[in-house]
């Protein structure tokens, strides 16, 4: 009975507690070291060529901006956009004054600005959306 109950906490253990295997160390590490020191410097070259394109392809991911955000951006500075930033920018000046005066937490009514944020990001997605694919490869 006890054997039984053993075995099926050992299984239970098994489920749930990952099993981690120790690697162990190749043969072929010490190989490099070798050659090297016969002076073959071929496979440093290699390795030198594959690292400066990992880094060229690191830099090029690096410089690419998200495209949604730059259109989104162009359409919040066009005539039908600034009006709508406007709103939105007064709103949201109303309520941090609003938020700043004393009872503002025991008020009854409080303003939000998510009517205007609505509005405001309707049209922006609206302008942007179909420049996107466009300009999507």
């Amino acid at each position: 009975m006890i054997s039984a109950i053993a075995e099926y906490l050992e299984d239970l253990k098994e489920a749930f507690v990952p099993t981690v295997a120790r690697a162990e160390e190749d043969e072929d590490s010490e190989e490099p070291e070798a050659k090297d020191a016969a002076g073959d410097d071929d496979e440093d070259e290699d390795d030198e060529d594959e690292d400066d394109d990992e880094d060229e392809d690191e830099e090029e991911e690096e410089e690419q901006v998200d495209q949604f955000t730059a259109l989104r951006e162009e359409c919040k500075n066009t005539e039908e956009g600034k009006p709508l930033v406007h709103h939105y920018m007064e709103c949201v000046e109303r309520v941090q004054k609003a938020q700043e005066e004393p009872g503002y937490a025991d008020a009854e009514y409080k303003e939000d600005c998510v009517e205007e944020f609505f509005h405001l990001q309707h049209y922006v997605d609206n302008c942007a959306a179909p420049k996107l694919f466009g300009k999507l490869k």
